[in-house]
Protein backbone atom coordinates (compact mmCIF):
# COMPACT_ATOMS: atom_id res chain seq x y z
CA UNK A 1 0.00 0.00 0.00
CA UNK A 2 1.25 3.47 -0.90
CA UNK A 3 0.00 5.22 2.23
CA UNK A 4 -0.03 4.17 5.87
CA UNK A 5 -3.65 4.50 6.97
CA UNK A 6 -5.09 2.97 10.12
CA UNK A 7 -8.52 2.54 11.64
CA UNK A 8 -7.41 4.26 14.85
CA UNK A 9 -6.28 7.35 12.91
CA UNK A 10 -9.66 7.67 11.22
CA UNK A 11 -11.59 7.03 14.43
CA UNK A 12 -9.51 9.60 16.34
CA UNK A 13 -10.18 12.24 13.69
CA UNK A 14 -13.82 11.60 12.85
CA UNK A 15 -15.23 9.28 15.51
CA UNK A 16 -16.19 5.64 15.11
CA UNK A 17 -19.67 6.50 13.86
CA UNK A 18 -18.22 8.49 10.94
CA UNK A 19 -16.00 5.70 9.62
CA UNK A 20 -17.60 3.16 7.30
CA UNK A 21 -16.25 -0.29 6.47
CA UNK A 22 -17.42 -2.93 4.03
CA UNK A 23 -17.93 -6.57 5.12
CA UNK A 24 -15.86 -9.29 3.46
CA UNK A 25 -19.04 -10.99 2.29
CA UNK A 26 -19.93 -7.92 0.22
CA UNK A 27 -17.10 -8.61 -2.22
CA UNK A 28 -17.12 -11.32 -4.89
CA UNK A 29 -14.92 -14.27 -3.88
CA UNK A 30 -12.28 -13.28 -6.44
CA UNK A 31 -11.86 -9.88 -4.78
CA UNK A 32 -12.57 -10.47 -1.08
CA UNK A 33 -8.95 -11.28 -0.19
CA UNK A 34 -7.31 -8.57 -2.28
CA UNK A 35 -5.34 -5.89 -0.48
CA UNK A 36 -7.81 -3.16 -1.35
CA UNK A 37 -10.81 -5.14 -0.17
CA UNK A 38 -9.08 -6.03 3.11
CA UNK A 39 -8.29 -2.36 3.73
CA UNK A 40 -11.93 -1.42 3.24
CA UNK A 41 -12.96 -4.23 5.59
CA UNK A 42 -10.57 -3.32 8.40
CA UNK A 43 -9.81 0.41 8.05
CA UNK A 44 -12.68 1.80 5.99
CA UNK A 45 -13.12 5.44 4.99
CA UNK A 46 -14.62 8.59 6.56
CA UNK A 47 -18.11 9.49 5.41
CA UNK A 48 -18.87 12.84 3.83
CA UNK A 49 -17.13 13.63 0.56
CA UNK A 50 -16.82 9.95 -0.35
CA UNK A 51 -19.70 7.53 0.04
CA UNK A 52 -18.91 3.83 0.28
CA UNK A 53 -21.49 1.71 -1.47
CA UNK A 54 -24.12 -0.07 0.60
CA UNK A 55 -24.28 -3.82 -0.13
CA UNK A 56 -27.54 -5.07 -1.60
CA UNK A 57 -30.07 -5.84 1.14
CA UNK A 58 -31.03 -9.21 -0.35
CA UNK A 59 -27.71 -10.59 -1.58
CA UNK A 60 -25.39 -8.75 0.81
CA UNK A 61 -23.10 -8.08 -2.15
CA UNK A 62 -21.75 -4.93 -3.73
CA UNK A 63 -22.91 -4.22 -7.28
CA UNK A 64 -20.47 -4.98 -10.06
CA UNK A 65 -19.53 -2.65 -12.89
CA UNK A 66 -21.73 -4.66 -15.23
CA UNK A 67 -24.67 -3.90 -12.92
CA UNK A 68 -24.30 -0.12 -13.04
CA UNK A 69 -23.28 0.60 -16.65
CA UNK A 70 -24.28 -0.64 -20.07
CA UNK A 71 -21.54 -3.24 -20.19
CA UNK A 72 -22.03 -4.14 -23.82
CA UNK A 73 -20.73 -0.69 -24.72
CA UNK A 74 -18.22 -0.43 -21.87
CA UNK A 75 -15.21 -0.99 -24.09
CA UNK A 76 -16.23 2.12 -26.03
CA UNK A 77 -15.93 4.27 -22.91
CA UNK A 78 -13.29 6.96 -23.11
CA UNK A 79 -9.97 6.02 -21.44
CA UNK A 80 -11.02 2.38 -21.04
CA UNK A 81 -7.74 1.47 -22.74
CA UNK A 82 -6.02 2.42 -19.47
CA UNK A 83 -7.43 -0.75 -17.91
CA UNK A 84 -5.39 -3.98 -18.09
CA UNK A 85 -6.16 -5.80 -21.32
CA UNK A 86 -6.92 -9.05 -19.51
CA UNK A 87 -9.08 -7.41 -16.83
CA UNK A 88 -12.61 -8.69 -16.34
CA UNK A 89 -13.86 -5.16 -15.78
CA UNK A 90 -17.48 -6.17 -15.64
CA UNK A 91 -16.79 -8.18 -12.51
CA UNK A 92 -15.06 -5.36 -10.63
CA UNK A 93 -16.97 -4.52 -7.43
CA UNK A 94 -18.32 -0.97 -7.17
CA UNK A 95 -17.03 0.19 -3.78
CA UNK A 96 -18.24 3.77 -3.65
CA UNK A 97 -19.53 6.95 -5.20
CA UNK A 98 -17.73 10.27 -5.68
CA UNK A 99 -19.37 13.22 -7.43
CA UNK A 100 -21.03 11.60 -10.45
CA UNK A 101 -18.72 8.61 -10.72
CA UNK A 102 -18.96 5.03 -9.54
CA UNK A 103 -15.71 3.90 -7.91
CA UNK A 104 -14.70 0.41 -8.98
CA UNK A 105 -11.91 -1.73 -7.54
CA UNK A 106 -9.80 -3.86 -9.87
CA UNK A 107 -8.70 -6.60 -7.46
CA UNK A 108 -6.00 -7.75 -9.87
CA UNK A 109 -4.03 -4.52 -10.09
CA UNK A 110 -5.40 -2.99 -6.87
CA UNK A 111 -6.30 0.21 -8.73
CA UNK A 112 -9.47 2.22 -8.18
CA UNK A 113 -11.28 3.46 -11.29
CA UNK A 114 -13.83 6.26 -11.67
CA UNK A 115 -16.64 5.12 -13.96
CA UNK A 116 -19.00 7.82 -15.22
CA UNK A 117 -21.91 6.13 -16.98
CA UNK A 118 -23.42 9.42 -18.18
CA UNK A 119 -20.21 10.76 -19.71
CA UNK A 120 -19.14 7.26 -20.77
CA UNK A 121 -15.68 7.56 -19.29
CA UNK A 122 -13.63 5.21 -17.13
CA UNK A 123 -10.42 6.56 -15.66
CA UNK A 124 -7.70 5.41 -13.31
CA UNK A 125 -8.24 7.34 -10.08
CA UNK A 126 -5.96 5.72 -7.49
CA UNK A 127 -3.05 3.34 -7.64
CA UNK A 128 -4.45 1.54 -4.59
CA UNK A 129 -7.19 1.85 -1.96
CA UNK A 130 -4.85 3.39 0.63
CA UNK A 131 -4.53 6.38 -1.70
CA UNK A 132 -8.33 6.68 -1.89
CA UNK A 133 -8.61 6.63 1.90
CA UNK A 134 -5.75 9.12 2.37
CA UNK A 135 -7.14 11.70 -0.07
CA UNK A 136 -10.60 11.32 1.43
CA UNK A 137 -9.17 11.79 4.93
CA UNK A 138 -7.21 14.91 3.94
CA UNK A 139 -10.13 16.65 2.25
CA UNK A 140 -12.65 15.67 4.90
CA UNK A 141 -10.37 16.94 7.64
CA UNK A 142 -9.90 20.23 5.77
CA UNK A 143 -13.68 20.62 5.45
CA UNK A 144 -14.17 20.08 9.17
CA UNK A 145 -11.23 22.04 10.57
CA UNK A 146 -10.62 25.02 8.27
CA UNK A 147 -11.60 28.37 9.78
CA UNK A 148 -12.18 31.75 8.19
CA UNK A 149 -11.10 34.85 10.09
CA UNK A 150 -14.64 36.26 10.08
CA UNK A 151 -13.32 39.65 9.00
CA UNK A 152 -14.69 40.73 5.61
CA UNK A 153 -11.52 42.66 4.92
CA UNK A 154 -9.53 39.43 5.17
CA UNK A 155 -11.82 37.42 2.87
CA UNK A 156 -9.37 37.35 -0.05
CA UNK A 157 -6.56 36.26 2.25
CA UNK A 158 -8.79 33.56 3.76
CA UNK A 159 -9.62 32.11 0.35
CA UNK A 160 -5.98 32.31 -0.68
CA UNK A 161 -5.10 30.32 2.44
CA UNK A 162 -7.84 27.80 1.68
CA UNK A 163 -6.62 27.41 -1.89
CA UNK A 164 -3.13 26.85 -0.53
CA UNK A 165 -4.36 24.03 1.70
CA UNK A 166 -6.06 22.35 -1.26
CA UNK A 167 -2.91 22.73 -3.34
CA UNK A 168 -0.83 21.22 -0.56
CA UNK A 169 -3.05 18.13 -0.54
CA UNK A 170 -2.71 17.91 -4.30
CA UNK A 171 1.07 18.21 -4.28
CA UNK A 172 1.70 15.87 -1.36
CA UNK A 173 -0.59 13.24 -2.84
CA UNK A 174 0.85 13.53 -6.34
CA UNK A 175 4.39 13.02 -5.06
CA UNK A 176 3.34 9.48 -4.08
CA UNK A 177 0.38 8.73 -6.36
CA UNK A 178 -0.03 10.89 -9.49
CA UNK A 179 -3.44 9.46 -10.45
CA UNK A 180 -5.92 11.32 -8.17
CA UNK A 181 -4.94 14.75 -9.53
CA UNK A 182 -3.58 13.71 -12.90
CA UNK A 183 -5.42 16.56 -14.65
CA UNK A 184 -8.09 19.19 -14.06
CA UNK A 185 -10.88 16.82 -15.11
CA UNK A 186 -10.29 14.11 -12.50
CA UNK A 187 -13.06 13.89 -9.93
CA UNK A 188 -10.68 14.77 -7.09
CA UNK A 189 -9.48 17.85 -8.97
CA UNK A 190 -13.10 18.97 -9.28
CA UNK A 191 -13.70 18.34 -5.56
CA UNK A 192 -10.59 20.36 -4.73
CA UNK A 193 -11.76 23.26 -6.89
CA UNK A 194 -15.16 23.24 -5.19
CA UNK A 195 -13.59 23.29 -1.73
CA UNK A 196 -11.21 26.10 -2.70
CA UNK A 197 -14.25 28.09 -3.87
CA UNK A 198 -15.88 27.74 -0.45
CA UNK A 199 -18.27 24.94 -1.37
CA UNK A 200 -18.83 21.61 0.42
CA UNK A 201 -18.53 23.06 3.94
CA UNK A 202 -21.38 21.97 6.19
CA UNK A 203 -23.26 24.60 8.18
CA UNK A 204 -22.00 23.25 11.51
CA UNK A 205 -18.31 23.40 10.53
CA UNK A 206 -16.16 26.40 11.54
CA UNK A 207 -15.87 27.52 7.92
CA UNK A 208 -19.55 26.85 7.25
CA UNK A 209 -20.63 29.11 10.13
CA UNK A 210 -18.55 31.94 8.67
CA UNK A 211 -19.82 31.38 5.12
CA UNK A 212 -23.49 30.79 5.83
CA UNK A 213 -23.99 32.82 9.00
Amino acid sequence: MLFDVTRSELADLFGEDRVTTLPAAAFPPSAADSGGARLLQTVGAPTGTLHLREPDEDSGRLPLVQDVVDFENFEDFEDFEDAPQDADAGAWPVIGWLLNAHLALDPGSGKVYAVDADEETVRELHTDVSSLVRVTLRFQRLLEEFTFSGDDSDEDADFERLEGEVERIREETSSVDPLPFQDDESVWSVVGEEIAAGQRFTGDSPAGRSLYG
